[in-house]
């Protein structure tokens, strides 16, 4: 999760009568006009572009779990190409922030941007490939579910208390309530190194519990869960770099 709510909105350009006119109330104004097919694109900021990039990512990153379910279980290419996207989308969210205060220009749409990409390339993204590499049971997909919702609901309390949190002396929050869903990654990691050795499906870690049943699951699902508390945790507080 970048940092864009942060950048300073330095790049104030004058308006015809001579008055200077704030980058974010120039953006509202944009998305608001009836006319022009593209006055949305034209309300764009650079930054925003770049964060188009990251849910780029992410979706492709979907598509390409997808794209494995429909093939051999043993070609592993799509798979892996599920999971390479997800770092990318890390790249460009990291760079997202550095062009909004390059730029100097931040925007509320911009921060919602940041967020809804996010959730994609960092929640729906590795919980679509759990399921491509075999959480594929019921039980599986509800506590996936769930991983997905805890992303969504920390991404949420993010930008509603963003502006409320400590911040030092450059204006930057001081720590991150609860792990940012970035940190996904991690369990994104994990899985690229069961790829590597071969356990999927039937051979995922841990195995299958209640299986035939109604109630069958794979216990290694709840790292996502786990991870998913994390994220939505209140008292977890973890200083910013």
């Amino acid at each position: 999760m970048s940092r864009r709510v942060n950048a300073t909105n330095g790049d104030v350009k004058e308006n015809t009568d001579g008055s200077r006119e704030d980058p974010q109330k120039k953006q509202a104004r944009l998305l608001a006009e009836d006319d022009g097919h593209f006055s949305m694109v034209r309300a764009l900021h650079l930054a925003d572009l770049v964060t188009e990039l990251n849910g780029f990512c992410g979706i492709m990153s979907i598509f390409s779990a997808l794209r494995y379910c429909v093939g051999s279980p043993t070609a592993y290419g799509n798979l892996w190409a599920a999971l390479a996207f997800m770092p990318f989308g890390l790249f460009f969210d990291f760079m997202d922030g550095r062009v909004a205060r390059w730029r100097k220009k931040s925007s509320l749409m911009g921060q919602e941007l940041d967020s809804l990409a996010d959730l994609v390339s960092f929640g729906v993204s590795p919980a679509a490939t759990a399921f491509a590499i075999g959480l594929r049971t019921p039980i599986d997909h509800l506590l996936l579910t769930f991983f997905v919702l805890c992303g969504l609901t920390r991404l949420a309390r993010f930008n509603v208390t963003v502006s409320t949190l400590p911040k030092d002396a450059t204006g930057k929050s001081k720590f991150f309530e609860g792990t940012p869903i970035p940190t996904s990654l991690s369990i994104a990691a994990l899985m690229a190194y069961w790829v590597s050795q071969g356990w999927v499906h039937e051979n995922v870690p841990l195995g299958t519990v209640l299986q035939g049943s109604l109630f069958e699951f794979h216990p290694i699902v709840f790292l996502f869960v786990g991870h998913g508390c994390l994220m939505v945790s209140k008292t977890l507080h973890i200083p910013k770099p």
